[in-house]
């Protein structure tokens, strides 16, 4: 019995491990409830800027979050003063209202395509700044507070041959 728990926590480190990750960072959305004024800020530097990169955001939501997709405004702004915006829109339910995502319980994880075969051809601090932006149907105005979402987070891997 101890030597099969042995074996499944060795299995679980090695299986976590990976070598391809650069980047990866969370934060916490205050009282899970994301105000559409707040842009959550991620900084990054010393990256290869000969690799090429796969980037994602990565968001978890609880079972209050009262929509089945979600619209993201990224702005990614690059050493030289550079500023790639763009705007994002990303399944986050089945049409049955199933959550995608991965976990058990209440919380989902959702690990979302942001930049695919990117390189950052400048040394030096990247910022991307997320915020969201989802409306009502029929409204013109934004939702002011977005429930359900508990963290957003950046994931930077490497892309191997």
């Amino acid at each position: 019995m101890r030597n099969n728990i042995c074996l499944f926590i060795l299995f679980v480190l090695v299986a976590s491990c990976n070598d391809n990750l650069v980047h990866s960072e969370y934060k916490s959305v205050d009282g899970a409830i994301w105000n559409k004024e707040d842009r959550i800020e991620f900084s990054f530097s010393e990256i290869d800027s000969l690799q090429e990169y796969d980037m994602f955001i990565n968001v978890r939501n609880d079972e209050k979050f009262p929509y089945s997709n979600l619209f993201l405004i990224t702005s990614l702004n690059t050493p030289e003063g550079k500023v790639i915006q763009d705007t994002l829109e990303y399944t986050m339910a089945l049409p049955d209202g199933t959550w995608l995502g991965k976990g058990n319980g209440s919380i989902k994880e959702n690990k979302l395509w942001y930049k695919e075969n990117i390189v950052f051809s400048t040394s030096g601090v990247y910022t991307l700044e997320v915020s969201h932006a989802m409306r009502k149907n029929g409204t013109v105005s934004g939702v002011i507070g977005l429930e359900g979402i508990t963290d957003v987070g950046i994931e930077i891997t490497k892309i191997t041959p």
